[in-house]
């Protein structure tokens, strides 16, 4: 098992003092900073667009995790490298041309991850396994922060991680939604190896310690 990659979502950070939010995950034992795209189309929210990435990027000393939940992906490619993007995922069921995309992805410098809504089976991704480099389960209905985590997640992580033994072992998967000290063990035993939280980190007592022990 690779080292355990924390990726804290700034969709629950303070937006009114966000570059006190970007100094504490910078400090901290934080991996990558994950920032969640909504257009209010794909998903019933809207979050924030290139301005705030770009903004995020100035003062991010760790790579930035962008997370497209739009319709399209393909059209905005290069506008998230611009913007700061290291690693730019996007969802099974927004690209009618997946592997098109994938290849856009890279050929744009950026690392390609491929993200899967709860009612998505994890085997319509056998073909594209070896093109990418991360798969994101959604443990949550995209959207919205703060809901709970859908046990039957844990089934597709496991089932994911020995497509990946044989097609692709050097593959990040990493699992989004509801995740909090309860339950990242299970999480991580479970075969993933990233992990987004977003409401257990911002929202603890204190956020520093959170990311810490999600770490370890």
């Amino acid at each position: 098992m690779k080292n355990i990659i924390i990726a804290p979502s700034m969709l629950s950070a303070d937006f009114s003092d966000l570059k006190k939010d970007i100094t504490m995950i910078n400090k901290s034992e934080a991996d990558w900073f994950h920032l969640d795209i909504m257009d209010g189309v794909f998903v019933p929210n809207i979050s924030y667009g290139f301005p705030v990435v770009k903004h995020i990027k100035k003062y991010a000393k760790k790579p930035l995790d962008v997370h497209l939940m739009i319709v399209q992906p393909e059209r905005y490619i290069n506008e998230w490298r611009d913007v700061g993007a290291d690693i730019l995922t996007v969802h099974y069921e927004a690209c009618t041309h997946l592997h098109r995309t994938i290849q856009q992805i890279k050929t744009a410098g950026m690392k390609a991850g491929v993200a899967l809504n709860p009612h998505t089976p994890v085997s319509i991704l056998s073909d594209i396994l070896p093109e990418i480099d991360m798969v994101l389960i959604m443990s949550v209905n995209p959207g919205f922060g703060g809901q709970s985590f859908i046990p039957q997640s844990l089934k597709k992580i496991t089932l994911l991680r020995a497509m990946t033994n044989m097609s692709n072992p050097e593959l990040t998967i990493q699992v989004d939604g509801g995740i909090d000290l309860t339950n990242y063990k299970e999480i991580i035993k479970a075969g993933a190896n990233a992990l987004v939280a977003g409401s257990a980190v911002f929202h603890s007592e204190n956020p520093t310690e959170t990311i810490s022990m999600l770490k370890k």
